[in-house]
C-alpha cells in the first residue's frame, strides 16, 4: 500500500504546481517563445537554479497542469463500478473530467486553450498524453479478464487517449465556449464513441474476472 506523501514531498509538489501556474500565466499572456525561464522563476519567487531543479526546460513547466486532466479522467475510469462496461465507463469519465465544475475551472480551460495553440508546447503536450496512455493501459489491464490479448489493451488505451487529445485540440482551435456545443465535454464524448466503438476488447472486457 502506498503511504501518504511526506511533508517534504507535499511541499515539493506545491512548489512544482506554483511554478506551473506561473509559467502557464506567462505563456498564455506572451507565448512560450517570448517567455524566459528567468522570468518564470522571478514571477514565481524562486531562483533560476531552483527552477531547473524542477524542470529541465521552460516548456515543461506547464506539464503538471496539462497532465492534471489526464490523471482525473483515468482516475474516474478506475473508480467506475466493476460491472459497468469499460467503453461506457471511459465515455462517462471523459465527459465528467472535461466538464468544468465552477468558474475557476472555466478560467483554467481558457488558459489551456492558449497553451494548446502554442506550437512551442507541442512536445510537452505529446509527452503528457503518452504518460496518460501508459497509466490507462495499466488500469484497463486490471479490468480485463486474465489472458486478454495485451495488444487489444494497448490499442484500446491508445484510442481512448487519442479521443481526449483530439477533442481538446479541436476545441482549442475553435472559438467554442468551455461548455455547450463544441465544448471539450461535447467533443470528448463524441470522439470517445467514434474512436473506440470498433475495438474487439469491449465485447470481452466487461469487468474483472
Amino acid at each position: 500500500m502506498t503511504g501518504r506523501p511526506t511533508l517534504n514531498q507535499r511541499r515539493r509538489e506545491a512548489t512544482r504546481l506554483e511554478i506551473a501556474r506561473t509559467a502557464a500565466s506567462l505563456f498564455a499572456e506572451q507565448g512560450a517563445e517570448a517567455t524566459t525561464a528567468e522570468e518564470i522563476a522571478q514571477a514565481a519567487g524562486i531562483s533560476l537554479r531552483t527552477f531547473y531543479r524542477y524542470f529541465s526546460v521552460k516548456e515543461d513547466a506547464v506539464a503538471p497542469l496539462l497532465a492534471a486532466g489526464g490523471r482525473e479522467w483515468v482516475d474516474q475510469f478506475a473508480a467506475a463500478p466493476a460491472d459497468l462496461p469499460p467503453r461506457e465507463a471511459l465515455e462517462r469519465a471523459a465527459v465528467a473530467s472535461l466538464t468544468p465544475a465552477d468558474d475557476d475551472a472555466v478560467e483554467a480551460m481558457h488558459w489551456t486553450r492558449s497553451l494548446l495553440r502554442d506550437p512551442r508546447l507541442d512536445g510537452t503536450w505529446q509527452r503528457v498524453h503518452a504518460d496518460s496512455e501508459a497509466r490507462l493501459r495499466e488500469v484497463l489491464a486490471e479490468r480485463c479478464p486474465p489472458g486478454t490479448d495485451p495488444l487489444e489493451i494497448r490499442l484500446a488505451a491508445a484510442a481512448a487517449t487519442a479521443a481526449i487529445r483530439v477533442a481538446l485540440e479541436q476545441w482549442a482551435s475553435s472559438e467554442a465556449a468551455a461548455v455547450g456545443p463544441g465544448s471539450p465535454q461535447d467533443l470528448g464524448g463524441r470522439c470517445m464513441l467514434e474512436l473506440t466503438q470498433g475495438l474487439r476488447l469491449w465485447s470481452r472486457a466487461n469487468g474483472p474476472a
